[in-house]
């Protein structure tokens, strides 16, 4: 196994941030489609990948992809995988699916057969090994190797996840507030910013805290799994040393404290005492300065900062009339900081209009299930510092 057919799963529109994900981890993107970016390594790459991308929900070995336009089909070709070479024969092997315009649209009955079709191959494949004899039961009872059968087009793809709980529970958010956002997408928002650690950064709609704190982890190259275990970690087939050598790695890269820092403020007092405890947890709370504040009296005295926002957009927080009333005054509170660059994630269909300004981008990312763009207002280019 020295070559892995490996994918990262993402949620839609962040594909091309997990690409560069990956090149800075020195692996090459081999193919990606709407929600998966496909490449290649050896099993240590499932270890620093697992640990380091901040915008994928999972990291999956690619173990076979097929046309399955019938449950014949489906079941042979299932079949033909060498599973052996990943599941033991105790080996707790969970099946689950989707189907996404494809023939075989009924997700338990294809679920059912790619289960027995790799029942029969380990039956098959340990009983020529000779040791367990007629008598082989599979028990499930060992580590757990969760089968994911993704059905597109016709086409079967058949994967293990070697992460187990999405690789957005990076283990410091335990309690969320009202709306939260997911600590993948939040990261790909600082991502797809002109944000340096060097950078004054302000989220004025912080909530429980989850832009500054991945902003924070991506300033000091913390990597965001570095607290939590993995659902390959109890395989025998990537031995402790490699995430042993993976962690350590991790470590030996975290960057020093930087400054200015960062500032969220949020309305609500009790999501920002549940952003205060989430950055603890995270280790950045010396970073970020949680301020209770109205949107309407956001201001700074830095120049050329960095403004990330998700903003309440009616369908997840207040009434159209709170929502309304938020949007009309936007334009001028962002006219107090018009030498800074402005993010802006939100459903909201008329924000270029109140603020009289065309976004420099835009990109389609969904937060949960809400079809939102994120508008990149790009200020003025910060002076060179001349040289002392």
């Amino acid at each position: 196994m020295t070559s892995i057919d490996l994918i990262a799963a993402t949620a839609f529109g962040l594909e091309a941030v997990t690409i560069r994900e990956l090149q800075a981890l020195g692996y090459e993107a081999k193919g990606s489609q709407p929600g998966h970016v496909v490449f290649r390594g050896d099993p240590s790459a499932i270890c620093r990948a697992n640990l380091w991308l901040r915008s994928a929900d999972r990291i999956l070995i690619r173990m076979a992809e097929f046309p399955a336009e019938d449950f014949d089909q489906l079941f042979d070709r299932t079949n033909a995988v060498p599973w052996e070479q990943w599941l033991p024969i105790d080996a707790d092997f969970p099946v689950n699916g989707r189907s996404i315009r494809s023939r075989l649209s009924s997700v338990p009955a294809c679920q059912r057969s790619v289960k027995k079709a790799i029942v029969r191959r380990l039956l098959t494949a340990y009983r020529r090994g000779g040791s367990a004899g007629k008598s082989l039961r599979l028990s499930e009872t060992g580590p757990r190797y969760t089968i994911e059968l993704i059905l597109r087009n016709d086409v079967a793809t058949l994967c293990i996840d070697t992460t187990g709980p999405s690789l957005h529970k990076r283990g410091y958010r335990t309690l969320v507030g009202g709306a939260p956002l997911k600590e993948t997408l939040a990261a790909a928002l600082v991502m797809l910013s002109f944000w340096k650690p060097q950078r004054r950064l302000i989220d004025p709609f912080c909530g429980s805290g989850t832009i500054p704190i991945e902003a924070a982890l991506i300033g000091r190259n913390l990597a965001p799994g570095l607290n939590r275990e993995f659902a390959a970690e109890s395989w025998p087939q990537i031995p402790a040393r490699s995430w042993d050598a993976a962690r350590q790695e991790a470590r030996d890269l975290v960057r020093p404290v930087f400054q200015p820092g960062i500032i969220g403020t949020d309305i609500d007092p009790a999501a920002l005492r549940l952003a205060r405890s989430n950055a603890e947890r995270a280790g950045v709370a010396s970073l970020i300065h949680f301020q209770q504040q109205p949107f309407e009296q956001l201001a700074s005295r830095d120049t050329h900062g960095i403004l990330i926002a998700n903003p309440p957009y009616g369908q997840r927080l207040g009434d159209d009339r709170e929502t309304e009333h938020l949007y009309s005054s936007i334009s001028r509170v962002l006219a107090r900081l018009d030498t800074w660059s402005w993010y802006i994630l939100t459903s909201y269909p008329d924000l270029e209009k109140r603020l009289s300004r065309l976004a420099d981008r835009r990109r389609k990312l969904y937060n949960g299930r809400i079809a939102c763009t994120y508008y990149q207002f790009h200020g003025p280019r910060m002076p060179r510092r001349e040289p002392s």
